[in-house]
């Protein structure tokens, strides 16, 4: 429970950060993009130690068959 914790607590300072305006990445320029404001949140929460699981990969199989056939 305390991994948790931590994680949501990072998530929420972040996303504060963000909403203020005053979040910047790595390169020192600020974030403009919520998407960009969540994975700097998720990243922070893994490395302070939460169990936060990775995104799933998208199926691309399905997508190269129906390419290959239409060749064909």
């Amino acid at each position: 429970m305390a991994r948790q914790r931590r994680g949501i607590k990072k998530v929420r300072k972040v996303m504060r950060e963000f909403k203020t305006g005053t979040l910047k990445s790595s390169s020192g320029a600020r974030v403009r993009k919520r998407k960009q404001a969540v994975a700097i949140a998720l990243s922070e929460a893994r490395q302070a130690g939460a169990k936060i699981p990775k995104k799933k990969a998208k199926k691309k199989s399905a997508r190269k068959t129906k390419k290959t056939a239409a060749k064909r």
